[in-house]
């Protein structure tokens, strides 16, 4: 499994772009992948998304960084060794669909599939097994990033968003859902809630 958070100009794929993408292999966690990219040419931006990212409107042109084609070439070939290249992550879909239309956009030969594996079915699945209600806005779960984090055991995500950071603490976070254990060794100091440990 590929473990994957990106940071984006805003929230449509065809109008937006991929800004930075982070990812960790989840079965060998010490390799991991980030990188920055320039807003494509023709893509727009909104306040709202760089207020969640922290990226300045001079980065999104910024000479220094790479363009998104070359970074999706490089997150391609760092890809090639991991057997399972199913997506895993919180808001998975989101992610996917910048990938996959962007993937296509350049012509790479690679798109994610339709399964994932994602934080918010883990432990929503978690607390109906222990008889709990499912936190619920406007009659729909409410189950966010943070309130995961928090009920592994870890800290919400610091502020702004990092891709790189939000992939480590999402495969984090599936470490400990599933095997109710640590993985990363930056997260040594937070404890597992006694209804993870499978200790």
């Amino acid at each position: 499994m590929i473990v994957i958070d990106v940071e984006t100009s805003g929230t449509d794929p065809y109008k937006n772009s991929i800004l930075s993408i982070g990812a960790i292999d989840f079965s060998k966690p010490k390799r991991q992948f980030y990188e920055e990219c320039q807003i494509e040419k023709d893509r727009e931006y909104t306040e709202e998304a760089l207020n969640v990212n922290g990226f300045k409107k001079e980065d999104l042109t910024s000479p220094k960084k790479k363009t998104l084609e070359n970074v999706l070439n490089e997150f391609f070939e760092w890809m090639k060794p991991v057997e399972d290249k199913t997506i895993g992550g919180h808001n998975v879909n989101f992610d996917a669909g910048f990938l996959n239309y962007s993937f296509k956009r350049y012509n790479i030969n690679f798109s994610f599939g339709h399964r994932v594996l994602d934080t918010h079915s883990l432990v929503y699945a978690s607390l109906l097994s222990r008889g709990l209600k499912i936190p619920l806005k406007n009659e729909k779960t409410n189950i966010n990033s943070d309130y995961v984090f928090n009920y592994v055991g870890l800290p919400s995500e610091p502020k702004p968003h990092n891709a790189l950071n939000g992939a480590k603490m999402e495969a984090e976070a599936i470490s400990r859902l599933i095997f109710g254990r640590k993985l990363l060794n930056e997260y040594d100091n937070y404890d597992i809630p006694e209804y993870l440990s499978k200790i």
